[in-house]
């Protein structure tokens, strides 16, 4: 896993090996996603608009959310609530205002209850119409403000003048006369029309102008995030940090899995790769602790990181490699000898398979054990953690069984080291895995292979027939 990449496929073995584990913690994330809501109280949001007529510019609208949000207007509000126990400055972390197309200015406001939420905003927005009006009519530029009364002034002043002149000049006698009234007429009109659009253009006559366009809807639903999303984003956060937590784990882990790697670490050459039928690992006595009974319920007995095991063909198939692997034994040791067949303790796959190898050893198709016979075989079983190998009795040489992906290499280093200390010369390394069996197909006698590989413990002892 450290040097190949994560694809689907070993998320989908994740899944379909851990879903227990998977499934309880999403519900510990649940669970986790309730209380959080727990803690947090439903809102409830709603927004009322704001309609500002005329011609406005982004900056001035930017402006004008500002105003609807500032603490003038949100105090203001709260005055004229009066709800107990809730000032202004707790409010403005409740309003919230912002510039749409079309010159609207949408004020939010967000509650306990639909009713305040409601509330809220329709005053918070009648506060600001009011104070923006307010603030429009207080001019304090005495120019800005006589200017555009002087130009009234100034017109009215115009106007009389023309109504003056078409009175002087002669009532309609003359053609000149006609059309110089007619002139004063179109020049009245015009000075007029540039005062009604002046007076359209005044900003403070827009300002003024500000109106609510109606009170604003009451929320029907919480608003984000509600009590069902933190629940669901509980449960799926959990699910995936799971996911991610074992891809991390295969990701670091320093497991050999590979048999140039095994044979590095264990200095040895390997004879040959043998399989099991696959199974949950035994129960044994001391597997009664409630923990053992907690890993197997959650299924972390079955490790997930490993290939799934392929289809065998039969048991014939498999008694053919192991009957090679002792064939290679023989072939390789000058003359019979006796050997120890070593495999990490907690190891059930290489266990099972050191019986299984020591029943083919026994059954020996040589006719003479002085000949060229398979070597006798016993096996032990070795702790990674305080390696210690038998001393030298009858055996001179040792076996070693392990199963892919269960050890690291310095674990493997200590048995080769244990070995070594015991005068137990590493003849040999045989990689155990597991297969799926397919039904037997007839109803002839299988060999029992089973019960002679389970009757193999520390003192079994198989001879060359």
């Amino acid at each position: 896993m450290s040097d190949d990449t994560i694809r689907l496929v070993t998320i989908g073995r994740i899944i379909r090996r851990r879903w227990r584990l998977l499934t309880v913690l999403a519900v510990v994330g649940a669970l986790v996603g309730y209380g959080t809501s727990l803690l947090f109280p439903p809102r409830y949001t709603t927004s009322a608009s704001v309609l500002l007529p005329g011609a406005w510019e982004e900056r001035e609208l930017l402006t004008q959310s500002e105003i609807a949000t500032s603490s003038v207007v949100v105090d203001r509000a709260a005055t004229a609530l009066d709800w107990s126990g809730v000032s202004g400055r707790e409010l403005r972390d409740q309003v919230s205002a912002k510039a749409s197309d079309g010159n609207i200015i949408k004020i939010s406001g967000t509650a306990d209850t639909p009713e305040r939420a409601q509330r809220l905003s329709d005053q918070v927005a009648q506060q600001y119409v009011t104070f923006a009006a307010r603030i429009a009519g207080d001019n304090t530029d005495p120019e800005a403000a006589a200017g555009p009364e002087a130009l009234r002034k100034m017109v009215v002043q115009t106007s009389r003048r023309i109504t003056d002149l078409a009175e002087a000049a002669d009532p309609g006698r003359t053609v000149e006369s006609v059309q110089g009234r007619t002139e004063l007429e179109k020049l009245r009109t015009t000075l007029q029309e540039a005062m009604d659009k002046l007076d359209q253009a005044d900003p403070a006559t827009n300002k003024a102008n500000m109106v609510v366009m109606g009170p604003s809807a009451r929320p029907t639903g919480e608003a984000p995030p509600t009590r069902m999303q933190l629940i669901v984003a509980g449960a799926l956060l959990f699910f995936l940090v799971s996911v991610i937590g074992h891809l991390t784990a295969a990701r670091v882990s320093r497991r050999l899995r590979t048999e140039p790697e095994i044979a590095a670490a264990l200095d040895s050459a390997l004879l040959g790769t043998v399989d099991v039928p696959g199974e949950r690992p035994a129960h044994r006595p001391e597997d009664s602790a409630l923990r053992p009974r907690i890993r197997r319920l959650l299924g972390l007995d079955i490790r997930w990181d490993v290939p799934t095991p392929q289809t065998s063909g039969d048991e014939a198939g498999r008694q053919i490699r192991y009957r090679r692997v002792c064939a290679r034994l023989r072939d390789q040791l000058p003359a019979p000898r006796r050997l120890l067949v070593v495999v990490p303790d907690g190891d059930e796959i290489a266990r099972r398979a050191a019986g299984q190898l020591v029943a083919e050893a026994g059954s020996d198709p040589s006719p003479s054990t002085s000949s060229r016979g398979y070597p006798m075989l016993r096996v032990v079983e070795v702790s990674v953690s305080q390696p210690m190998v038998p001393d030298s009795d009858d055996e001179s040489g040792a076996l070693v069984v392990v199963s892919a992906g269960s050890w690291t290499a310095g674990e493997l280093a200590g048995i080769a080291e244990a070995c070594a200390d015991a005068k137990h010369e590493v003849v040999g390394i045989v990689l155990a895995g597991t297969v799926w069996t397919r039904p037997a197909r007839s109803a002839g006698r299988p060999r029992d292979a089973a019960t002679l590989a389970l009757a193999v413990g520390n003192d079994a002892r198989g001879g060359s027939g």
